[in-house]
């Protein structure tokens, strides 16, 4: 009987959800249209910043050895494209007027003095063990210290700055290294190669592998799951509205006095509003599978993860319908439920880390983002797009998911029988 009840319940959200097919197209074609333009935006960047080359300034006032050096190093990056007909003056001015994102002057005499000063610090070494060295040379140990000017566009990224003076760091390094190992050489007339001079210590980047493919995340792999999400919980704004016309046109009265639980009627649109979240994720994989291909963009792969998949797009459904049923029971009009859907869906997207990726907020929004049901959702969907976990894998946000939507019932049926209380 109680069956009966659920399918008669399911059947009367499924003509409610009839009367209004524009909402319900927006419901489908907004989140399909923003996961498509967003995707391209970023995956643009992406491409920019691993496929296009930054054209930078690079004066060369030494021309010797370490500059050409730097250059060639530079060079083989094959993230710069270096740019050499300026001056000093004429470089400052194009980089801080915003034509270009940086310049490096290398100055005059580095290589001499980089040499002088390197030959001078190993005869003093070699001195102090009792070797004979060229004591006129000891003499003239006065260190010269040499500055590479970096001149940086205002606008430009702290993190671009960072990782280029780091480069140029290393670069520098490790010629002084070369040198002082070479003029160690030539003071105690020793002949081994240089080049077996090699590091003893060095990084290997491993990550998860597809057989023999790198798994290496893109713009696809977040967007097609962090927009799902946004999907499925924006229909937060359509079931708050439809709970708050029932109350408006009587509907919930009937309801009440009905010999059908209310609880029924719960789960009614539980059921009906889970099926449009699937069919949502089912359009957003499928727009990751077969059209972002065509757009010149990376396939989304769900190979051996769709069922892990569906079953997050359960519960991170059952967390949405849960909210917004509490929404649509405190509300009293379609005025404050719809605003406030909306711009309540929008914050928990910007604190989940659907916008920004969370490691990027400051320390505080990045507590705040782990009670977020968006970044339980998301996290869970990162566990098995890019970290291959199963179902025990993703075990902890599913449940946090689950208890989201039951705490948000109990406290709407609680909140409807006070209201209705005689």
């Amino acid at each position: 009987m109680l069956l009966y009840k659920l399918w008669r319940s399911f059947v009367k959200e499924i003509l409610l959800l009839k009367r209004d097919i524009g909402g319900i197209v927006i419901i489908f074609v907004m989140p399909l249209l923003l996961i498509i333009t967003i995707t391209l935006i970023q995956d643009s960047t992406f491409k920019n910043l691993e496929g296009s080359k930054i054209p930078i300034i690079f004066i060369d006032n030494d021309k010797s050895e370490v500059s050409k050096n730097i250059k060639q190093e530079l060079e083989h990056s094959k993230s710069f494209e270096l740019l050499t007909n300026f001056t000093e003056k004429s470089a400052q001015d194009a980089v801080f007027g915003g034509d270009y994102q940086m310049a490096i002057v290398i100055p005059k005499n580095l290589t001499k003095d980089i040499n002088s000063n390197i030959d001078s610090k190993v005869q003093s070494i070699v001195s102090s063990f009792g070797l004979e060295t060229d004591s006129s040379a000891v003499k003239k140990n006065v260190l010269k210290a040499q500055d590479i000017h970096l001149y940086f566009d205002p606008a430009t990224n702290i993190g671009f700055k960072n990782n280029v003076m780091n480069a140029v760091n290393k670069m520098v390094f490790e010629i002084e290294n070369k040198k002082i190992y070479k003029a160690f050489q030539d003071q105690l007339g020793t002949t081994e190669n240089l080049e077996e001079n090699k590091n003893l210590i060095s990084f290997k980047e491993i990550t998860p592998k597809k057989g023999a493919m790198e798994v290496i995340p893109n713009s696809v792999q977040h967007n097609v799951p962090a927009w799902a999400l946004f999907a499925i919980f924006f229909i937060v704004v359509p079931l708050s509205i439809n709970l708050v016309k029932e109350k408006s046109q009587g509907t919930s009265v009937r309801a009440r006095i009905s010999p059908t639980p209310y609880f029924i009627h719960i789960l009614g649109k539980t059921f009906t509003y889970l099926i449009i979240c699937v069919i949502q994720f089912l359009l957003m994989v499928a727009v990751g599978i077969y059209l972002f291909p065509y757009m010149d963009l990376p396939q989304f792969d769900v190979t051996g993860k769709m069922f892990q998949m569906i079953i997050v797009t359960i519960f991170a459904g059952l967390a949405a319908i849960g909210f917004g049923v509490l929404l649509g029971t405190v509300a009293d009009t379609q005025e404050q439920s719809a605003p406030f859907g909306a711009t309540s869906v929008v914050v928990l997207a910007a604190v989940g880390g659907i916008w920004v990726p969370v490691f990027l907020m400051p320390e505080f929004m990045q507590t705040i983002a782990k009670f977020s049901p968006m970044n339980w959702g998301l996290n869970a969907y990162y566990d098995i797009i890019l970290r291959n976990s199963g179902i025990g894998g993703i075990a902890k946000e599913i449940t946090f998911l689950f208890l989201f939507y039951v705490a948000m019932v109990t406290i709407s049926l609680f909140y409807e029988r006070k209201q209705n209380a005689v």
